[in-house]
């Protein structure tokens, strides 16, 4: 089986102006499709062709692992985010902020704090642990996947996620992100 890229949920330039159609061209269309590109090359002819993507993450190590893991972050990431998102959440994922820390702006000063503190590139997730929502956040290509965690959203801190639109100032990123394009239906669903 050739792992492929998946289509984007929404146009390029569904975003904009929070991220650009320049943005996401560059994040989906060149990054996102390498890794694709990169791990079909790699798993040719081994033990991992024809495995799902997950099955993938779950026991690969080095170059095979970051690739794959790197198309189920992103993947993940895209429908973390949509047109017009953002705000506060509903459903049981507001109850479970509510439960787990106390109130959505406990939430988001952890969630904020995790993706702005990861050093160099990453990701920063919120995730069910046990009963427990918890945020983590994770270098370069680690995934709550390969763990007891389940992720029910996440933000790509790595700069191609944001340097076009916003160059140094991931914090900012962030807040849009947060504001304007977080996607609480989709961690609904992951609950």
């Amino acid at each position: 089986m050739t792992i492929e890229l998946p289509a984007l949920p929404w146009a390029e330039d569904a975003l904009a102006p929070h991220l650009s159609a320049e943005t996401i061209r560059y994040h989906y269309g060149k990054h996102h499709n390498a890794y694709v590109t990169k791990l079909n090359e790699l798993i040719a002819g081994t033990e991992y062709a024809g495995q799902s993507l997950e099955r993938i993450v779950k026991s690969a190590k080095g170059p095979i692992f970051n690739n794959a893991a790197q198309i189920w972050n992103h993947t993940f990431y895209w429908s973390s985010i949509k047109p017009a998102g953002g705000g506060k959440p509903s459903g049981a994922v507001a109850d479970a902020i509510e439960k787990s820390f106390g109130g959505y702006d406990a939430f988001r000063k952890a969630l904020v704090e995790a993706a702005i503190t990861q050093f160099g590139s990453g990701w920063a997730w919120l995730v069910l642990d046990g009963e427990k929502l918890a945020v983590v956040k994770t270098p370069n290509a680690e995934t709550p996947l390969t763990g007891s965690a389940k992720p029910l959203l996440t933000i790509d801190v790595w700069e191609h996620a944001y340097y076009i639109d916003y160059r140094n100032l991931r914090p900012k990123y962030v807040d849009a992100f947060l504001d304007k394009l977080v996607n609480w239906d989709f961690a609904n669903q992951n609950l």
